[in-house]
């Protein structure tokens, strides 16, 4: 992913879209939105996908299907106030990860969300071996050396390394960062700082770890 999650919100209504667009950007999300099914195909890439399914230029489950067979990574949910069974099935069945039903509280959105991100994360082709710099990441093995340097780290400074490490040279949100390495972004922040603080260290170069002002890290690619 870039160093934002991008959300294409896909709603009919402008004044559920508007308020939508608004509490997901102030969580960190940077949002585009489209009103119908055109809007939609002709978007810019995106990892997740918020779906209405009644749209004023065609069914919103045969958007779903279109989507799901451009991308089998891209995270995909339903929001919808067709909320019978037969409808979450069918939007199941097209390609949806979930499906959640108006009205709902943003709580049960962002959880949503941050599941379906990890799963989306999971379900990747992972690069076992990463190399940034004298930085060298074994995902696999789990173990970290600078410049051919053994470095022993906790399993959350591993988490947050090797979440930085996926992107070098790109700033990380914070977000993301605890997304990647708690599951959650309702963690506090002051945690990633914490943790970042003792990976410069035991690093040996702190520079290695840069701060992006009002965004979040970055591991300097050379």
């Amino acid at each position: 992913m870039g160093a934002r999650v991008r959300i294409l919100l896909v709603e009919d209504d402008r004044r559920v879209a508007a308020a939508l667009s608004s509490a997901l950007t102030r969580r960190g999300y940077e949002v585009e939105h489209a009103a119908t099914v055109a809007a939609a195909i002709s978007a810019a890439p995106c990892d997740l996908v918020l779906l209405d399914l009644t749209l004023p230029d065609g069914d919103g489950t045969e958007l779903c299907r279109e989507l799901r067979r451009r991308s089998s990574q891209l995270g995909i949910i339903a929001v919808t106030a067709r909320g019978e069974e037969r409808d979450r099935v069918l939007g199941l069945r097209l390609g949806a990860d979930d499906y959640v039903v108006k009205p709902f509280s943003m709580v049960e959105l962002q959880a949503r969300i941050e599941a379906v991100l990890r799963r989306a994360a999971y379900a990747a082709p992972e690069r076992n071996l990463i190399e940034v710099g004298p930085v060298r990441v074994d995902a696999a093995a789990r173990t970290v050396t600078v410049a051919d340097r053994p470095v022993s780290l906790t399993r959350k400074e591993f988490d947050v390394l090797l979440s930085l490490a996926r992107q070098p040279g790109v700033a990380v949100p914070r977000d993301r960062i605890l997304l990647d390495a708690w599951g959650t972004t309702f963690a506090d922040r002051h945690t990633v700082e914490v943790h970042v603080g003792s990976l410069r260290g035991k690093l040996g170069d702190p520079r290695l770890v840069e701060t992006v002002r009002g965004v979040g890290y970055r591991l300097r690619a050379e």
